[in-house]
């Protein structure tokens, strides 16, 4: 199984500045490390101790929120990918809108898995907070989301 990988230049838009393409690279190399490497060390190594604010209500807060919950989610489906369809800068904003899927021979199939919008804020080449509104694709997926978004797991807020 070959992990799927992001190529910033087929996804950089023309009218970036060199910070938007930077910031833009922080997101898309913290995405490929964590949900297609699956590289959960190398993400606490660069992260810990750097402040990161998650409003996903369903991840605890800090970076190592995100690696349990991702971690957890490989365990139960190790081929789980993210296919970048569309990167959007605005300042220290970056949004990446993304397929999402569970099984590789999923993937590129837009009836499976799930969409995702993510937002980061970056300042200084740092991920400092995100965001993300998530649709189930597939009937599992609908159901998985509503089985599994009732915890609260940190009190910042969806917003």
């Amino acid at each position: 199984m070959a992990n799927p990988k992001i190529d910033l230049e087929s996804l950089a838009k023309a009218h970036w500045s060199q910070d938007d393409k930077q910031n833009a690279a922080a997101v898309l190399e913290f995405v490929q490390l964590i949900m297609n490497d699956h590289n959960f060390e190398e993400i606490l190594r660069r992260y810990t101790g750097k402040p990161y604010k998650q409003h996903n209500r369903n991840i605890a807060d800090g970076i190592e929120g995100v690696v349990k919950t991702v971690g957890d989610l490989v365990k139960n489906a190790p081929e789980f990918s993210y296919e970048v369809k569309h990167v959007y800068v605005d300042g220290e904003h970056v949004i990446l809108h993304s397929h999402a899927t569970l099984k590789e021979a999923h993937r590129g199939d837009e009836s499976q898995g799930m969409n995702i919008v993510d937002t980061w804020k970056v300042i200084d080449g740092n991920l400092v907070e995100h965001w993300d509104a998530v649709q189930g694709l597939s009937f599992s997926m609908r159901l998985y989301g509503l089985l599994a978004g009732g915890k609260v797991r940190n009190s910042n807020g969806v917003f």
